[in-house]
């Protein structure tokens, strides 16, 4: 991971998580435009208003360009749990470890602000996901038919207690 940069916020990382999530959810799942709009505005909401106190940004840079994410969202981690979202890895990232290393360092940031649990939404079917999500102890909490993401596929809400 030498030639990696892990870095937080970088100009263009919105349009290029954003993209990495629009191309890779197409072609895996035939997620559209109403997918893509829903990361980017999503994403910008969150950037917009970032608190280092809280939430956290990591991007993957290869030769200074994003090539991956993930993110915590804290805003309300002392009530409830944090957030995280927008974990992807571009395809010439992926099988390196740094999914590994991405998810340890958004973990440990919450271990560090003292969060008491962490909770994500996925789908079925993200088998590789889904493992790496259930080895560092998330557990599989809530499962339905949903549409959130603009296509029905059934949600899965993972949750992982730090305390």
């Amino acid at each position: 991971m030498s030639h990696i940069d892990i870095k937080g916020y970088v100009p263009g990382a919105i349009g290029r998580i954003a993209e990495l999530h629009a191309v890779y959810y197409n072609q895996a799942w035939g997620f559209g435009k109403f997918f893509e709009a829903k990361v980017a505005a999503e994403l910008s909401k969150f950037i917009g208003r970032l608190d280092e106190n809280q939430d956290a940004l990591w991007t993957a840079c290869l030769e200074g360009r994003v090539e991956g994410g993930i993110a915590i969202d804290g805003i309300k981690a002392k009530t409830d749990a944090a957030h995280l979202r927008w974990y992807i890895l571009s395809p010439q990232l992926k099988g390196q470890g740094l999914g590994n290393h991405l998810l340890a360092e958004a973990l440990n940031f919450c271990r560090s602000k003292q969060y008491k649990k962490v909770y994500l939404w996925t789908f079925q079917g993200l088998n590789p996901a889904r493992h790496l999500y259930e080895k560092f102890g998330f557990k599989l909490v809530e499962e339905h038919e949903g549409k959130q993401w603009g296509k029905t596929v059934i949600e899965q809400k993972f949750v992982l207690e730090l305390t």
